[in-house]
């Protein structure tokens, strides 16, 4: 029984420390990695899946590029045919038995180019009819390649139990993670030149400028037409003035909508309606018209531009920078001044045809002893003809009830008004988001200019998990 204890602690050991062993670099991998690591973090930006993940399900699916179905159907990630699939196929013995338990071939889809199947992959997994296997997933960050490769083994991606160990052990041997916190802009060759055909928006190839490059210099680089770069790039109509160091120029025509999980941009200051259609890779005429909108009207900072789908309705049309301004202009102080002064002098009303008899006038000043004297035509019935001088009521004013209330004069010492307090600075207005389909908190905190860390200090978050739906506070 002793004997029998020691043998199975032994083999435990060995089998603890096989499993602790590190794996082994290969060239070949590493090779595959320089490869097709742009492929990856292009795609992580416009579909949300780690670089980091997608590289290493590369790696192990097609066994870094050298599996039959990689090197003769450009298929990376065994993408089986299904029931859509139009396109070539390449038929191989995989997982399939038929009904006496005998291992048939399977159909794979054919890609033309080994990009293609990145793209493929992306789609795949943020297939709709999907969504209740892999739709979680979208819901982690991107830079969380643990958790992600969980919830891959836990959706039942592969049919290994141990497929989440091994993608982990495949990222970090290789230090995939470090494409997961790059993007397309910080990725150039060797030689500090970045490649024509290795940049992608929307499934659009751009090129960045190099300081005070010219659009005609960029068209003798990359080999097009100057009026085609005009053409696509719609914000530029120079080929002669100088690009900003890193203006992204597109060098084929941009897609009518966006193809990525983002539906809506919200505008922030200063920017216009070309700056979003080329940071989007979306023509600007289609942004234009989804969001019923005429050229060169620009939205107001805060307000809200459709990437993709229909026409936004009426009543979400964008405000206007124009409305904008005119809201924020300063108040001329003597508006009220100008507009109450009268532009014309009054006009006189013409005296009456029979004037009645003028009431003559009593004198200011009257003798303290000598009575008044009034004319005849002022002797009324019973009232004597001399009146003594009247005496002012030494009474209060009482308000008459049927006239016009008195007029009181305001004191003529001023009074000192005690000093009004201004008000401290109120703090700046907390901002809010609301989660999307797609969103993770990266995506969310890359939107808005902040860090994953400080949404969740804003929340109270102890942990990356987001509910659609969900109300965060983002500054």
């Amino acid at each position: 029984m002793i004997k029998q204890t020691v043998l199975s602690t032994i083999f435990a050991l060995l089998f603890f420390n096989a499993g602790q062993a590190q794996m082994q670099v290969r060239q070949d991998w590493v090779e595959y990695v320089e490869s097709y690591h742009e492929i990856a973090v292009r795609e992580m930006e416009r579909a949300g899946i780690p670089a980091s993940i997608k590289l290493a399900q590369g790696l192990l699916e097609s066994n870094a590029g050298k599996s039959d179905l990689a090197s003769r159907a450009n298929n990376h990630f065994g993408i089986k045919c299904g029931g859509d699939w139009q396109g070539k196929t390449y038929e191989k013995k995989d997982d399939e038995y038929d009904e006496n338990g005998k291992l048939i071939e399977s159909c794979f889809r054919v890609y033309k180019t080994a990009e293609a199947c990145f793209v493929a992959h992306s789609e795949f997994l943020r297939d709709p009819k999907k969504v209740e296997r892999y739709g979680p997933l979208f819901r982690l960050d991107v830079t969380d390649y643990r958790r992600w490769a969980q919830g891959l083994k836990r959706a039942g991606y592969a049919t290994s139990g141990t497929y989440a160990e091994k993608l982990i052990e495949v990222i970090e041997t290789y230090e995939l993670h470090k494409y997961d916190r790059m993007s397309t802009v910080e990725i150039e060759s060797p030689d500090g030149v970045v490649k024509t055909d290795a940049l992608r928006i929307n499934d659009v190839r751009y090129v960045l400028a190099s300081p005070n490059e010219t659009l005609a210099e960029i068209a003798r680089r990359t080999d097009i037409a100057l009026r085609n770069l005009l053409q696509y790039n719609e914000g530029l109509t120079d080929g002669n003035q100088q690009l900003s160091e890193g203006a992204i120029v597109y060098i084929q025509p941009k897609r009518s909508s966006y193809r990525g999980r983002q539906t809506w941009h919200d505008v922030r200051e200063n920017e216009t309606m070309a700056g979003i259609s080329q940071q989007y890779g979306v023509k600007l005429s289609k942004l234009y018209k989804r969001n019923r909108l005429v050229e060169p009207q620009e939205p107001a900072p805060g307000q809200r531009i459709k990437l993709r789908g229909g026409k936004v309705k009426e009543k979400d049309r964008p405000a206007l920078l124009e409305d904008f301004k005119k809201e924020q202009a300063p108040v001329d102080p003597d508006w009220l001044i100008k507009d109450t002064e009268p532009t014309t002098p009054p006009v006189k009303e013409n005296p009456p045809l029979n004037p009645k008899p003028q009431t003559p006038t009593i004198p200011e000043t009257v003798p303290q002893n000598k009575p008044v004297t009034y004319p005849e035509t002022r002797a009324t019935n019973n009232v004597p003809q001399n009146r003594p001088p009247v005496k002012p009521d030494p009474r209060p004013l009482e308000e008459d009830p049927f006239g016009e209330p008195p007029v009181v004069t305001p004191p003529t010492n001023p009074t000192t008004n005690p000093p009004v307090s201004k008000p401290e600075n109120s703090p700046a207005r907390p901002v809010y988001h609301t989660v999307q389909k797609g969103d993770t908190l990266w995506n969310i905190s890359q939107r808005y200019n902040t860090t994953v860390d400080a949404i969740q200090k804003l929340n109270n978050m102890d942990n990356i998990n987001i509910k659609l739906g969900q109300q965060l506070r983002v500054q």
